[in-house]
């Protein structure tokens, strides 16, 4: 943040709080360009957000806590705002993440994941069309050209040949049908453990500015195959098995069949990390954001993991070891 904003934001917050001293410090910044400081004021702590107003907009996220609260779900509530500026005033949902608390006690995950997949449904139980974007072919598709332009062309530094170009394609429509395919509901778009903390009720909700209206197994996705914590597929798969009993009985659009559900389940996985390596490496070479390169590996097992058990999926696989250098014979695997 630059002195001015730093300056900028400190007029504004003694303009809602005349003549009270407050202290400022950094509490978190994100992948995009929005940073957050935490003021104490009368010793009460809340969150300031620096969103600026030619990089950022923060009318999204106005709108996506205003609809996501009706949920009766833990996400900020806004205190203040200025659009002109680029600034919000949010209550304090701490400092603690699931990231953070997963980390030190990993037994808490079925507890926490369990508190995760009940908000989630409560938020999905209140989709409806035309309130947020929608998710569509060409919103999905531009997140599956982050692969090829960002990780492939400058990360890896590679030319594809049109075979491979031709195999990608093939790949990327296939996966668009099935996300397209699936029953929609709002969609959070980064439900992970980085945006999810530690709250009563739990879990508090952030970083939803990029709400979307689309494919069911999204969000789940984003939080059993986290980029930043690993868990084995047989604790997925049960979570997942969990999540599905509980929203089939909830009365949520979900496939009556487990196979079919956690098919979709891994397909979604599947555009998501494509996209995820897309941005990772755009972090690292436009943003210069070093710290996402550590994570690429647990993103590249999910997505490889996925590719072996489905052979609609193998070409894809056939060019992430053309990629990487390693030779078809030296590898083992079992398919769906």
């Amino acid at each position: 943040m630059t002195l001015d904003r730093l300056q900028l934001l400190e007029n504004w917050i003694k303009t809602e709080f005349p003549g009270k001293s407050f202290e400022l410090s950094a509490a978190s910044a994100d992948a995009s360009f929005r940073r957050y400081f935490r003021i104490i004021i009368d010793q009460q702590s809340i969150i300031a957000m620096d969103a600026p107003p030619q990089l950022e907009n923060c009318v999204p996220f106005l709108h996506a806590a205003e609809v996501f609260a009706t949920a009766n779900i833990h996400v900020p509530t806004i205190l203040a705002q200025n659009l002109t500026q680029g600034f919000l005033l949010l209550s304090d949902l701490g400092n603690t993440t699931y990231l953070q608390t997963l980390e030190t006690n990993p037994t808490a995950a079925d507890r926490l994941y369990g508190d995760a997949t009940d908000a989630l449904i409560k938020i999905q139980l209140i989709s409806q069309a035309n309130t947020f974007p929608e998710y569509d072919a060409t919103l999905l598709r531009k997140e599956l050209d982050l692969f090829p332009e960002w990780y492939i062309a400058r990360h890896l530094q590679v030319i594809l040949n049109q075979k491979q170009i031709n195999d990608m394609m093939a790949i990327f429509s296939s996966i668009l049908e099935n996300s397209l395919a699936q029953p929609k509901v709002f969609v959070h778009r980064d439900y992970h453990s980085r945006n999810l903390m530690m709250t009563t009720p739990n879990p508090g909700i952030l970083d939803f500015q990029d709400a979307v209206y689309g494919p069911i197994t999204y969000d789940l996705v984003s939080l059993f195959k986290d980029a930043y914590i690993h868990w084995e597929e047989e604790r997925i798969l049960d979570w997942a098995i969990r999540y599905w009993e509980k929203a089939r009985k909830a009365g949520l659009p979900i496939p009556t069949d487990f196979a079919d559900f956690y098919r979709d389940f891994e397909w979604m996985g599947v555009q998501r990390h494509l996209k995820v390596l897309g941005i990772f490496a755009r972090l690292f070479h436009r943003d210069h954001k070093e710290a996402y390169l550590k994570e690429m590996p647990l993103v590249m097992t999910y997505l490889r993991k996925a590719c072996e058990r489905y052979r609609e999926l193998h070409p894809l696989l056939t060019l992430l070891d053309q990629l990487e250098g390693i030779q078809p014979n030296t590898k083992m695997g079992y398919t769906f």
